[in-house]
């Protein structure tokens, strides 16, 4: 049982380009990648990088998102409430 639980675990890996357009999504159009770097403390080439899937999400970056937003993680990760 144990190997398939194993099995499993290894089979969920964030789909990274539905990461990066649930990131864009929270940042919206108000705000610049510049001004929204800021606000999560990130430079704006790091949050260019998240928001092309070229970098994967920090958790200290996920809770802030979540933070600022008011979505819970598991919706930044896999886009389920």
């Amino acid at each position: 049982m144990t190997s398939i639980r194993q099995e499993k675990i290894s089979e969920l890996k964030p789909n990274l380009k539905a990461v990066a357009r649930r990131i864009r999504e929270i940042r919206g159009f108000d705000l610049t990648q510049g001004q929204f770097a800021k606000i999560l403390g990130i430079s704006q080439a790091q949050l260019s990088k998240y928001e092309k899937a070229q970098s994967v999400p920090t958790v200290d970056l996920l809770l802030k998102l979540k933070s600022f937003s008011g979505k819970s993680t598991d919706w930044i990760l896999t886009g389920n409430e």
